[in-house]
C-alpha cells in the first residue's frame, strides 16, 4: 500500500520504507509513528497523509 503527501506528492510505499528515516523495506504503514512529518516538505504529519 502506497500513502501520499498531500502537499508535496511524497509517497511512502510499505513494500519500500523509507530507509533515510529509520523504516527498512516491509514497515507497514500502522508502524509509522502518528507524529512523523514527511521527509521531503516538512509541512504535514502522518494522519494527513492519503491511500493513493
Amino acid at each position: 500500500m502506497t500513502y501520499r503527501c498531500p502537499v508535496c506528492d511524497y509517497a511512502y510505499d510499505e513494500d519500500r520504507g523509507e530507509p533515510r528515516e529509520g523504516f527498512p523495506p516491509g514497515t507497514p504503514w500502522s508502524e509509522v509513528p502518528d507524529d512523523w512529518c514527511c521527509p521531503d516538505c516538512g509541512v504535514r504529519e502522518k494522519p494527513d497523509f492519503e491511500k493513493a
